[in-house]
């Protein structure tokens, strides 16, 4: 059955993968996207999450086009990666504003009609950086860790009405902003990889979907690392 999906940060990359399987799955598929053109196949709404009002007219419109939200995945998210005695304020301030407090607005909005149809799926997108650290990203570990708790309390208010709430921690995965780096720095990366290589965005889209769906039921305030093994312990 088709279901109302919703993909924040759904125009490339990582989100943009989650949002291309449910799709081919038979979902109705909305992201939201903050700059630049989106892709075509879905409805896209330009929203920045890190304001309020943006965020309520993405929702009426997506409610309006497709239906409430069924399933969210809350997968936007920025980096501004600094060592900690040059990080200033507003490095550390806007990355917790997108990451951490933006996921909050999301997921609150979502959960209303969630709460009505006494069903939903919420996935967020977090990272291995925020379960083992990674030196000059205090700012990105501390609000994708963040969203782990997040998580757990929020699977904890609203299971009762038969709706999950999981992570997805991925590692370093094959994207624009991972080619950017020189070889050196990516041979460096697969060196500390138990499985030796990137992540695909498709394989982590594929445990994204596995968490959306019914085969799911029974999973909630769980974190799920795709990261070859990065993270193993934390």
């Amino acid at each position: 059955m088709s279901r109302s999906v919703l993909v924040t940060g759904g125009n490339r990359g990582i989100g943009l993968a989650i949002a291309r399987a449910f799709a081919a799955a038979g979902d109705k598929v909305a992201i939201t996207y903050r700059s630049g053109e989106p892709p075509e196949g879905f409805l896209a709404v330009k929203c920045d999450i890190t304001d309020p009002e943006q965020v309520e007219r993405a929702y009426k419109e997506i409610e309006e086009k497709q239906g409430a939200v069924e399933v969210l995945v809350a997968n936007a998210g920025v980096t501004r990666d600094m060592l900690l005695l040059r990080m200033s304020e507003e490095d550390f301030a806007s990355v917790v504003e997108t990451n951490l407090t933006g996921t909050f607005r999301v997921v609150k909005r979502a959960s209303k009609g969630m709460l009505r149809a006494r069903k939903g799926r919420i996935v967020l997108i977090s990272s291995v950086v925020g379960l083992r650290g990674s030196a000059g990203q205090a700012n990105y570990a501390a609000s994708k860790a963040g969203l782990v708790g997040f998580a757990r309390s929020v699977a904890r208010e609203l299971g009762s009405r038969n709706i999950t709430v999981n992570v997805v921690a991925p590692g370093f995965v094959d994207t624009d902003m991972t080619r950017a780096l020189t070889d050196e720095q990516r041979a460096g990366i697969v060196d500390l990889v138990p499985l030796g290589r990137y992540a695909q965005a498709e394989e982590i889209a594929a445990s994204v979907r596995f968490l959306a769906s019914e085969d799911a039921a029974y999973i909630t305030g769980a974190v799920i690392p795709v990261d070859g093994g990065l993270g193993m312990g934390h």
